[in-house]
Formats: structure tokens, sequence, C-alpha cells
């Protein structure tokens, strides 16, 4: 008897252990912030609270406040941070919402905590400190549309997760990690969730893309026209993953071709403001071209002089999306410059039209992940 109750025992310890473990590994999973700078110069904003929350100062962890339903514009005042009649005489504050529909902010609502620091010059930067996963679900529906087929959902948000975690650790010390925008990936929070989307989010938990067991930089672009771009082109960041791919997929996408035509006196003004000393264009060809056909520069000439200017900088000047990328020809017609190109975005990492074609014919998220990403791997994100 007494031996039967010491296997129990020795059964239960066990089991309990594995369970813990399991859970650990899930909390340290979940427990996963990243934060998200949603405003970034705001004089003030409204703020909208149904339920429960609490104040909290960021830096002890000490309780400021405690309420139940909040509608109010928040504001500096004086050294102080404003929320409707209540004064934190903070820099920082960290509000902290119970409640599954979270919080609202100028209409938008927005899951988990918000912090709000007072900057220098009297304005405001509101972060979203809200789980990894609940952001990716929060990007996903204005990265790709909720319609499109269900394994090239699965690919886009593991390509955001890696990006997220990636960007995460590189930004650390910052205030924040990543912004709403298209400069990081579009955010829209709660409101912005779809149960396509979610689903794919929850279909691909914790699962991320590395390289010889490293996190990177995932990147994507709409249409890569034809060839995906080597990152190495455009930053310093020279992986195997990252170096492009041909792209026989996206060919039927909507974005594949564009063109878009400007005066030459147009192009004057936008060059001349960039600080390239020229009094006319009288031609303009480029100077060279990547292994994926991108252009590399440009050579703008007048009568006595000739600039030089990076592709790059002059899809910036003129609009990213007028001058939807880098792979297109340029020629000048009588008093206008005209671009004819192929694809839209800097052309890195995935093609999201060609991960939607290759979803439409039948490739599984692993394949499209494989194809645009050659060398990486999909795991478990520690």
């Amino acid at each position: 008897m007494g031996s039967t109750v010491k296997k129990i025992l020795l059964y239960t310890f066990v089991l309990v252990a594995i369970c813990q473990l399991s859970l650990a590994s899930c909390f340290g999973r979940q427990g996963q912030y990243i934060r998200v700078a949603i405003l970034q110069d705001a004089v003030f904003f409204s703020l909208r609270i149904r339920g429960p929350y609490e104040i909290q100062d960021p830096r002890t962890n000490k309780i400021i406040s405690r309420g139940r339903n909040l509608n109010a514009t928040v504001a500096v005042y004086s050294d102080s941070i404003l929320l409707g009649n209540f004064k934190a005489d903070y820099n920082s504050i960290l509000i902290n919402v119970n409640n599954p529909q979270g919080l609202t902010i100028n209409g938008r609502r927005f899951r988990d905590n918000i912090q709000i620091s007072r900057k220098d010059n009297a304005h405001l930067l509101v972060t979203n400190v809200v789980s990894l996963e609940d952001y990716i679900k929060g990007i996903l529906y204005h990265e790709v549309s909720h319609y499109w087929p269900q394994e090239a959902l699965r690919a886009q948000a593991i390509v955001c997760r890696t990006y997220a975690l990636y960007q995460m650790r590189e930004n650390k010390l910052k205030d924040f990690d990543v912004t709403s925008d298209i400069y990081s990936q579009v955010y829209g929070g709660l409101t912005s969730e779809r149960q396509r989307t979610n689903l794919a989010v929850e279909e691909t938990n914790g699962d991320i893309l590395t390289y010889q067991g490293r996190v990177f930089p995932a990147f994507f672009s709409a249409t890569c026209g034809g060839h995906t771009e080597d990152a190495a082109e455009l930053w310093k960041i020279d992986l195997p993953p990252l170096k492009g791919v041909v792209c026989d997929f996206c060919v039927e996408s909507p974005h594949y071709k564009w063109h878009y035509v400007l005066s030459k006196q147009e192009l004057l003004k936008k060059v001349v403001s960039a600080g390239y000393g020229i009094d006319r264009i009288m031609a303009i060809s480029p100077a060279g071209k990547d292994p994926s056909g991108r252009i590399t520069g440009l050579k703008i000439s007048s009568l006595l002089k000739e600039v030089s200017i990076p592709a790059k900088d002059l899809r910036n000047l003129i609009g990213p999306n007028l001058i939807r990328s880098t792979n297109f020809e340029v020629s000048t017609v009588n008093n206008d410059v005209v671009f004819e190109g192929l694809g839209w975005g800097h052309g890195v990492g995935m093609c999201q039209w060609g991960a939607y074609f290759m979803a439409k014919s039948g490739h599984t998220y692993i394949d499209i992940l494989r194809h645009y990403y050659p060398g990486a791997e999909v795991t478990f994100m520690q």
C-alpha cells in the first residue's frame, strides 16, 4: 500500500511539474508585450474607458489612482498630465484596463494598456502596451485583405510577428518599439480586428521566421514585379533569406504595372528643393541597375551640368505612391518626364500578391515562406 501511494505521489509530482513548465512556456510567450506609438506628437486626445482601471507610475509601479469609467480629454497642463479633472504630476503614466473591450482613443479601440508620456515640447507620446499576439491581430487587416486565402493570411501573420519581434529587440532601449503607420506596420488596434485574420494569428500563435537560429527583419511589400529585391541594396542588411528571388506569381497583381507622368518643371522643383543644384532638366537616364532589374540611380542633365540622385531618394521626393517602385524605365517626352514601372513597394522579402496567387494555386504558408525567404525556418518563438 505504501509503495502504491509513493508511486501515485511521484506521478502527481511529475504531472504538476510538466504542467508548470507548460504554463511557464505559455506565459513566457503571452507575456511578450510590444510598445506601439499610436500618437507621437499630440496636443490633446480623447480617452474613454468602460469599467475599472488603474493609473500607475511606470518607473516605480506605484498605483497613483484607481477608478471606474472615464470619459476625458487628455492634455499637458504645466508640468502635469491632465485627464479631465484628474492631474497626474508625472512625466509618464501607465493606464491598466481590465476589460476585454479595451479602451478608446480618438474613437478607436485598443487592447491592454496605454502609456502617456509628456514630451519636452509640451506634447504627448501615447504608446499602446499590448501583447504581441494581439498586436498582430490589430495589423493583419491593414496589411492584407481578410478575404484572402487562409494560407496567405497565415504566411502574413508569421512575417508580421517576425518583423515585430525583431523591432522589439532592436528598440528595447527606446521609447517605443514600433509606430502604427507605414514606417513600421499599420496598426489599428481592436477596431481593426476581423474574424479570419484573427484566426490566422491564432493558428500560427508563436511561430516566427529565423535564420541560423536568429530572428531577422522579415520585410514584405505589395508587389515585387517579377523579382524581389536584395535588402543589401537598400539597407545595411546582408542575409541569404533577403537576397532576392524570382517571382512568377504576382504577374496578375493589380499593381504589377504602373506609369506616371509629371512635367520637367515639376520634377525640377522637387530636385532643387532637395538640394541638387541644377537649373533645368534636359534629359534623365538610369545611372545603373541592380541584379533584380531595379534602378540604383539616375542622371539628370542640363546644358552645362549633370547631377546624380539615388533612385530611392527620387522615389521619395516625388512620392512612393506615385513612383511605386524603383523598377522602372524613364524617358522625356517634350516637356514631360515619363515613368513606366513594375511592382509596388521596396520589393524586399515576401511579395504579398505573389503569396496570394501561390495560396490560390494550392501552396501552403510554409511553401510561401520558403520561397520568399530561402534558408529561413519557421520556428516557435522563445
